[in-house]
């Protein structure tokens, strides 16, 4: 007996747009997770008192810091975008393939100007509030 087909057969696209932007989805949603301690750690020094504030302060502003957060902002913009576009795929709407090539590439440039906005408002803009 010949070996069953894939379904759907992965060697009919050049380029598996969807597969990527479905991957990449996937990877940024495991970066939220992992990233979420970090979150966790912020709330609990806010909620903690002058004390904690100053030690997260600290921790949170090393220089290897601030690529990580960049990475987190990037990771929620991708993620927030490309949710997104799933609940419009959920209406039946967007599913033949320009239309989701073309969606697939508004995910990728949206969410890089949403992060770029995001990171501009934290760290250029933020720095000059009083």
């Amino acid at each position: 007996m010949p070996p069953r087909p894939l379904s759907p057969h992965l060697s009919v696209y050049k380029f598996k747009y969807t597969l990527t932007t479905s991957i990449l989805n996937r990877f940024a949603g495991l970066a939220l997770s992992l990233g979420l301690p970090l979150l966790v750690y912020w709330l609990l020094a806010v909620a903690g008192g002058a004390q904690a504030q100053a030690r997260a302060m600290r921790v949170l502003s090393l220089p290897l810091m601030r690529p990580l957060f960049a990475a987190l902002i990037l990771a929620f913009s991708y993620h927030l975008t490309a949710g997104i576009r799933h609940l419009v795929w959920d209406t039946g709407r967007g599913l033949e393939r320009k239309q989701s090539e073309r969606s697939a590439w508004l995910v990728v440039g949206v969410s890089l100007a949403l992060a770029l906005l995001v990171a501009y408002c934290a760290w250029l803009a933020g720095a000059r509030a009083p």
